[in-house]
């Protein structure tokens, strides 16, 4: 069995083409699947990213709308009550600000960012709160309109667009980080393919030497050994280890020689006879 074994292992061997296909394949190889992961991995982080990213931009434009129409809400209340002639409500859309928080809420992550949202809700409802006094301040007599405005309603006022800011600071941070997560990640893309392309220069200096060790070297040694045959009529002698074909040309090489130098001795040993003979 093990005869069988070894028999069929001696046969199973790799020609000189095979064994440079092989090595310059694995180095293709090597390279062509760290590009593929790279490629991925780029693909993979940019997406994600991205996605953050832009959820981040629609978040800081969805704030700086809050903050705008309660700035315009807030500016045609002080313009009722510096004119006179109107003693009407302003109109303020709830429903379209309600949105903008839930909006808030549903695309922030962090439990900070959650926080600031709650809080931007609950100062727009004290606002609110505090804005319906209005009709009943305009109607009084006894109740000084700008006090009221500046001393009741102004300072609810600045807390909601503190808080407006606040949130609208915290997105940008959320930003700024996300956009160096994006940066990182786009350097972690590219640590495959600096590793593969070390991995093939390793794969190249192996190849290399294993080209000068195992060919290229013999080849040398093989002229070497049949300049010294032809030269000075030395045996050819050069072996070594191996099973592709150009341990067969050298085996062929020495048979050659020792034929040939059995043949110049016979042809010798003829003329000789031949010169004592006469």
């Amino acid at each position: 069995m093990f005869t069988n074994l070894r028999k069929k292992i001696k046969e199973f061997r790799l020609s000189l083409r095979q064994k440079i296909t092989l090595a310059l394949s694995a180095i293709a190889v090597t390279l062509l699947i760290s590009s593929i992961i790279s490629v991925l991995e780029y693909s993979r982080m940019s997406n994600y990213v991205s996605e953050l990213i832009a959820e981040n931009i629609r978040s800081i434009n969805v704030a700086q709308q809050m903050a705008n129409v309660s700035n315009a809400y807030n500016l045609e209340i002080l313009t009722v009550i510096g004119d006179e002639k109107i003693n009407s409500q302003p109109d303020f859309n709830q429903a379209v600000f309600m949105d903008y928080c839930d909006s808030l809420r549903a695309s922030l992550q962090a439990r900070n960012m959650q926080h600031l949202a709650d809080s931007v809700e609950y100062s727009y409802s004290a606002y609110m709160l505090t804005s319906l006094e209005l009709p009943k301040v305009l109607q009084s007599p006894f109740v000084d309109t700008r006090t009221w405005y500046f001393d009741r309603l102004q300072p609810v006022y600045n807390r909601l667009r503190s808080d407006i800011d606040k949130l609208s600071t915290a997105i940008y941070e959320e930003l700024q980080r996300n956009s160096a997560t994006f940066e990182r990640g786009f350097y972690r893309s590219v640590i495959p393919s600096a590793v593969a392309i070390a991995v093939g220069l390793l794969l190249v200096l192996m190849l290399l030497f294993f080209i000068l060790a195992y060919y290229v070297n013999p080849i040398y040694k093989m002229l070497a050994a049949l300049s010294a045959y032809r030269s000075f009529g030395k045996n050819y002698t050069y072996t070594f280890d191996g099973d592709d074909q150009l341990v067969e040309l050298n085996e062929g090489l020495r048979d050659l020689a020792n034929e040939n130098f059995q043949l110049r001795r016979r042809i010798k040993g003829l003329r000789d006879q031949h010169t004592a003979g006469q």
